[in-house]
């Protein structure tokens, strides 16, 4: 993973643009800063105003663990796309299988661990088809690992469990992930080419399965074991990301302005 502000990645970035690709961005951590509460978290509005630019030139997409309907209110502009439950969801419809019945088990285990989870300072979102197990309130992070552990340890096969940052997930076994939704943004965008800018363990998939002709960006170097090509520093630099995307769009070769 080596840093995107430098002359290799500049050029690598202006040559992908020059593909007119899918763009595409994680949420949380990526568009949002990361907050204490998920419901106060927004994407900032010199972010969104850039975003709306591009959206206007490419297809934009937004590719997050929340559900399409908490994302879309929180963008400050219209994308192209929206998937939401780690890939699960695309603009309010489940995939082929519809696979909220399948947490089921999960359900049943918060239920009779809601005492010693709350205690432990765990919040529980239900997004249908994903299970959030936020800690990050916790005063005791360790205890509410713990908490959520007990709870992961009676899952059946059918589920499947991965961490994040302050966050354990609980989705379908079965269900498609980040990757398997960009790559089939892509297809439906018509281009062969994507950008793909995320900064977490759901991100991954993505950074693992890439394409020829992706570009990959984590924000953060956090984890030296990203998969990712290319890393920012962190959220501050994003708008900087977005003005290099406008500016390649202006060169020539770039797509027209818009009328």
């Amino acid at each position: 993973m080596k840093r995107l502000f430098t002359p290799e990645g500049e050029a690598a970035l202006q040559e992908t643009m020059q593909r007119h690709p899918l763009l595409a961005f994680d949420f949380d951590g990526t568009l949002a800063p990361i907050v204490a509460r998920p419901g106060d978290a927004r994407v900032p509005a010199p972010v969104a105003h850039r975003l709306q630019r591009l959206a206007g030139r490419l297809p934009v997409a937004v590719v997050s663990g929340r559900s399409v309907q908490d994302v879309r209110r929180r963008l400050l502009f219209t994308p192209w796309r929206i998937v939401g439950n780690h890939g699960a969801e695309d603009d309010g419809s489940a995939t082929a299988h519809d696979q909220a019945a399948v947490l089921a088990p999960a359900r049943a285990g918060l239920v009779a661990q809601a005492g010693p989870l709350r205690d432990a300072g765990v919040m529980v979102e239900d997004k249908g088809l994903s299970i959030a197990l936020h800690y990050r309130l916790a005063s005791d992070a360790a205890g509410a690992q713990h908490a959520i552990s007990e709870v992961v340890a009676r899952l059946p096969p059918s589920l499947a469990v991965f961490g994040g940052k302050m966050v354990v997930n609980i989705v379908a076994a079965r269900s498609r992930d980040k990757a398997d939704a960009v790559a089939a943004l892509v297809a439906a965008s018509g281009t062969q080419a994507a950008v793909f800018v995320g900064d977490d363990v759901n991100d991954e998939p993505v950074f693992v399965r890439a394409e020829p002709g992706w570009l990959t960006v984590r924000v953060g170097h956090d984890d030296p074991r990203s998969s990712a090509q290319w890393f920012l520093d962190g959220p501050a630099d994003l708008p900087r990301l977005l003005d290099r995307m406008l500016e390649s769009l202006s060169e020539p070769g770039g797509l027209p302005e818009e009328t």
